[in-house]
């Protein structure tokens, strides 16, 4: 696999390329826990780089949780790095607290000037929900959604923008709140929280979203597991529902977004892939994410090699497919 630990699993990870150098970072725990399943609330984020998405040189932990007690001296989940105005790296996580038993997400900020070294921006929290976002509900769903922090450039000016997985309230079927949440900043500092970009009553959550575009259509890529699809998108999805990515499409960053039609982009149960990103390689679109049950086996834990995502000629993504024409155009700012 290209990023592999012998001692560890990895999952969900997230990308930054620095001149020739690709930075990855990712979640990973000791296999020594023996239950994957234990992974969640025992992770540190891991650093590793390459120069052609193939080959890795592994850098240990990059960052992990506060000592507490702090709003994320429990975990230290995904997130998203950009560079700033101010010549800094910015770091944008998920946190949780172990005086909530983990059961509540907010989103942190870190920078650091080298891509290895990272400090909290004061106490690290950046941003938290109100009232149009769904509280705990234990009932109802079993944490309180805001993770998986995505930040970009506002191609509409200055500023930026931030997209997270998110839930919203007083919705009767558990399987039709997920959302993609949405927030802005003029500098990346202040961050103020606006209305879901996307509550489309489909899923109970859209896992890790990526925001991009290319060849003029907006896409939203994100993952999610078959007990999470609402029971009318699973009734008409098209064969047996997956486990794995799909994405919304859009004109504009902040919508309206729609789904994309047909099966998931990537929900082959023989791979079993989640949780990745599409990159820009500079020839090209890659996708990268980790292996989870391939074949329905046991967990994996590693990052598979980067497949090749064309774009059709309706502007649908696609995997694979050499006789497609790969778009070079793409803008993951």
């Amino acid at each position: 696999m290209t990023i592999a630990l012998e001692h560890k699993w990895i999952w969900d990870s997230w990308y930054i390329r620095d001149g020739k150098t690709w930075h990855a970072y990712f979640l990973q725990a000791d296999k020594s826990l023996v239950d994957p399943d234990l992974r969640h609330f025992n992770a540190t984020q891991g650093h590793a780089t390459s120069t052609d998405l193939v080959n890795w040189t592994h850098h240990g932990t990059s960052f992990g949780p506060a000592e507490g007690p702090a709003w994320d001296d429990y975990t230290t989940w995904t997130g998203s790095v950009v560079k700033g105005d101010d010549g800094l790296w910015h770091l944008f996580y998920t946190g949780s607290c172990r005086a909530e038993n983990g059961l509540k997400q907010r989103i942190g900020h870190a920078t650091s000037r080298d891509l290895h070294h990272w400090e909290r921006v004061g106490d690290g929290l950046a941003l938290d929900i109100d009232h149009r976002y769904e509280e705990l509900t234990p009932a109802h769903w079993p944490d309180r959604a805001m993770r998986d922090p995505w930040v970009m450039r506002d191609p509409s000016g200055e500023g930026w923008l931030m997209y997270f997985t998110a839930r919203v309230p007083n919705v009767a079927e558990p399987n039709a709140g997920g959302a993609i949440g949405f927030a802005t900043s003029p500098d990346l500092k202040v961050w103020t929280l606006q209305d879901p970009v996307f509550a489309g009553g489909l899923f109970g959550q859209m896992e890790v979203p990526q925001v991009f575009s290319a060849e003029g259509r907006w896409y939203c890529l994100f993952c999610t597991d078959v007990q999470h699809y609402s029971a009318g998108y699973a009734a008409s999805y098209p064969g047996a529902p997956v486990r794995g990515m799909h994405y919304l499409v859009a004109d504009d960053p902040r919508g309206p977004w729609q789904i994309a039609p047909g099966p998931f982009l990537d929900g082959d149960p023989a791979l079993d892939r989640y949780a990745a990103r599409i990159l820009d390689t500079g020839d090209g679109l890659a996708l990268m994410g980790f292996l989870h049950n391939p074949g329905g086996g046991s967990f994996v834990g590693e990052i598979a090699d980067p497949a090749p995502v064309a774009i059709d000629a309706d502007g649908w993504l696609r995997l694979d497919d050499p006789a497609l024409a790969v778009p070079r155009t793409a803008s993951f700012a």
